[in-house]
């Protein structure tokens, strides 16, 4: 049996679409951005999140009462919270944007996370609220690196960052955390409630199965306008344009040193 003292553990796995990591990124004719028409999938770092908080049921049992994962995005983004759903997680939130609709900015989505944790907060039971927030630590498609941190400080909870192992002791409420630092790796003590913002070497991500494919199409996937959670995508930064990098030039080979200084001082470089 579990603990009396033990508390139960609620988590929301953010997760975002984003363009499948082995597509060669090409940019759009209009130079607006890159060109979109090319596969989808859940963005590498958030299926990281997932796993890591179905691995968290996995060892604490029936500390962890629910797993929930949230998009914000267009109508397709449904199919990346049936993945999730098939990975483990029991519910699903989608923030519905129109398919013209800009991709919303770090800080817009924090105060959209805020206000869904707010939200969920308010209107939970006893023990049902959201205690732990597990997030990819960057997107492969803007390599921003900012949501976990912007949504701590919103929130105003604690904040673990690339994480490379998670240790979550409900009876104490804390969590272990080790990060990924310059040169090593850090060890850090934290509080609950806690974001935690997930690093490569947490864990490989399990691939879903048919069954739970199958499964996954009953499990509850509501569905939300910004509105509803108060918040306004409108970018505050605008991309005047977007280019391919310059071609490199090849290289060359020299039979020795001379002919190199020779080849250099054609280029038009001297001597300091």
């Amino acid at each position: 049996m579990r603990p009396s003292a033990a508390r139960l553990l609620n988590i929301l796995v953010p997760v975002k679409r984003a363009v499948d990591y082995a597509v060669k990124i090409r940019v759009n004719p209009q130079q607006t951005g890159i060109d979109l028409n090319v596969k989808h999938s859940m963005n590498p770092f958030d299926e990281i999140a997932v796993e890591e908080a179905v691995r968290l049921r996995e060892r604490l049992k029936d500390a962890v009462q629910s797993i929930k994962v949230v998009t914000i995005g267009p109508p397709k983004a449904a199919e990346t919270l049936r993945t999730a759903l098939a990975m483990g997680a029991d519910a699903a939130i989608h923030v519905e944007l129109p398919d013209t609709a800009p991709a919303p900015e770090p800080l817009g989505v924090a105060k959209a996370l805020r206000a869904l944790v707010q939200k969920q907060n308010e209107e939970a039971e006893e023990g049902g609220k959201i205690d732990l927030v597990i997030l990819g630590k960057q997107a492969i498609d803007d390599d921003a690196g900012q949501t976990g941190q912007m949504l701590a400080g919103l929130l105003g909870w604690g904040q673990a960052t690339f994480a490379s192992k998670v240790d979550v002791d409900p009876a104490t409420n804390e969590a272990v955390v080790m990060r990924e630092i310059d040169g090593g790796s850090e060890e850090i003590r934290c509080r609950l409630p806690l974001v935690v913002t997930t690093d490569l070497r947490l864990n490989e991500p399990r691939y879903a199965s048919l069954p739970n494919i199958m499964k996954a199409k009953k499990k509850p996937l509501q569905k939300l306008a910004p509105a509803d959670l108060g918040v306004d995508f409108t970018p505050l930064l605008e991309t005047l344009k977007v280019t391919e990098p310059p071609t490199r030039v090849g290289g060359g080979k020299v039979a020795n040193v001379d002919e190199l200084v020779a080849k250099l001082k054609e280029a038009g470089f001297t001597a300091v």
